[in-house]
C-alpha cells in the first residue's frame, strides 16, 4: 500500500523546504524552495483534521525545539520526529507527544555504524520497536547508495541494499529514506532506489526526495508497486 505522508521540516525555526544538498553549516549556502510564514504549530493542525497521520517533524540543526513542541502539542501521537535524538532523549521526545522517534546520526559516530548505540536508542525507548524509526537518508555514490548523516552532508560506511534493511527491520518498526541527490529539486524521484526499497523492505518505509506531481506517485503504483 502506497500513501502521501507529509512532513514540517524546521530550520531555525521556520518550516521550510530546502535544496537537500544546501543544507551546510555555512548559512550562505543555503537554497530554498519555500519559507513559509506560518508556524509548525499550523501545519500539524491541518495535518490533523486531515487524517495525514504518521507526518514527519525534522528538526534541521539547533534553535527548533520549540517549534517541533509546539506542532506535538497540537497533536499528541500524531506526529513523528527527528533532528538531534539520541538515547538522552528520544523518551523525553515521546513523553512531549511524539508517536515515534526518527534517528540517524547519532547511530554514526565518526561516520561508522554502531550497534551499540542503536541498542542504548531501543533501550532508552523501553525495547519498543514500535516506537522507532531508522533514517537511511542516502546520496548515491557510483553505482549505489550509502546512508548520509549530519545534514547530509557526511557519508557513512553503511551501504543502503538488502543486506543492511535486513540487519536493521528487527530494531525498528519504520524506515525513512530521503535520496538527498534529489531533495529539494523537484525534478523527479530517485525511481531505481523507489525500486529496490520495494524490493528489499518487509516494514513501512517513508521515500523522500524529488517529487514533482501526482504522476510522480502513479510512477510508484505502477512500476515499483509499493
Amino acid at each position: 500500500m502506497t500513501k502521501f505522508r507529509p512532513c514540517i521540516d524546521l530550520h531555525s525555526g521556520q518550516v521550510k523546504q530546502i535544496v537537500g544538498g544546501t543544507l551546510t553549516t555555512a548559512s550562505a549556502d543555503l537554497k530554498t524552495n519555500y519559507i513559509s510564514t506560518l508556524p509548525a504549530r499550523y501545519f500539524a493542525k491541518l495535518y490533523r483534521e486531515n487524517g495525514l497521520d504518521g507526518a514527519h517533524v525534522i528538526m534541521l540543526g539547533p534553535g527548533n525545539e520549540a517549534a517541533a513542541k509546539e506542532a506535538l502539542a497540537e497533536w499528541k501521537g500524531g506526529l513523528q520526529v527527528g533532528g538531534g535524538i539520541t538515547d538522552q532523549n528520544a523518551k523525553q521526545w515521546i513523553e512531549w507527544g511524539a508517536e515515534r522517534v526518527i534517528i540517524t546520526s547519532f547511530l554514526f559516530p565518526s561516520a561508522r555504524f554502531s550497534q551499540e548505540r542503536l541498542d542504548a536508542v531501543l533501550a532508552a525507548l523501553g525495547g519498543d520497536k514500535e516506537k522507532l524509526v531508522i533514517d537511511l537518508s542516502c546520496r548515491r555514490k557510483d553505482s549505489t547508495w550509502f546512508v548520509a548523516m549530519n545534514k547530509w552532508q557526511t557519508i557513512t560506511d553503511m551501504e543502503v541494499n538488502e543486506a543492511s534493511i535486513k540487519a536493521l527491520e528487527p530494531y525498528c518498526s519504520e524506515f525513512l529514506i530521503h535520496a538527498a541527490d534529489n531533495e529539494g529539486l523537484q525534478k523527479g524521484i530517485d525511481e531505481q532506489l523507489v525500486e529496490e526499497l520495494a524490493q528489499w523492505c518487509s516494514i513501512p518505509v517513508t521515500y523522500a526526495g524529488g517529487g514533482r506531481d501526482l504522476q510522480d506517485l502513479d510512477h510508484i503504483f505502477l512500476e515499483a508497486q509499493v
